[in-house]
C-alpha cells in the first residue's frame, strides 16, 4: 500500500499543469476585437459599431453566439460574421465576462 501511495505521489508531482483559463483582456486583442471597438471597447473605429465596454456579459454573450450562428444578420453584423469564426463559445463566454467588468 505504501509502494502505491508513494507512486501515486511520484506521479502528482509530473502531471502537466491545469491549462489556464483564456484571459479576456488577451482574447479582445488576440480575437482583433480591439481593431473595431477600441482598446478599451469603448471608442469604435467607426460611429456605427458599438461602445461594448460594460456591456451585460449575458447579452454580449447572446449577440456574439447570434452573430456567428447567422442567427442576427442586421446592422453591422457583417463585419463581425468574418471574425466570430475564431472565437469559440469559451472564448466568447470569457469576453463577454470581460467586457462587462470594463466601465
Amino acid at each position: 500500500m505504501k509502494q502505491l501511495l508513494v507512486l501515486f505521489a511520484m506521479g502528482a508531482l509530473v502531471l502537466p499543469a491545469a491549462v489556464a483559463a483564456p484571459d479576456g483582456a488577451a482574447l479582445y486583442a488576440e480575437k482583433t476585437c480591439i481593431a473595431c471597438h477600441g482598446p478599451k471597447a469603448d471608442k469604435p473605429l467607426l460611429p456605427n459599431y458599438p461602445k461594448i465596454a460594460g456591456q451585460n456579459a449575458a447579452y454580449a454573450e447572446q449577440q456574439m453566439k447570434d452573430i456567428k450562428s447567422g442567427a442576427r444578420a442586421n446592422g453591422q453584423t457583417a463585419a463581425m460574421t468574418g471574425i466570430m469564426h475564431l472565437v469559440n463559445d469559451e472564448e466568447i463566454k470569457v469576453l463577454a465576462a470581460w467586457l462587462e467588468t470594463l466601465k
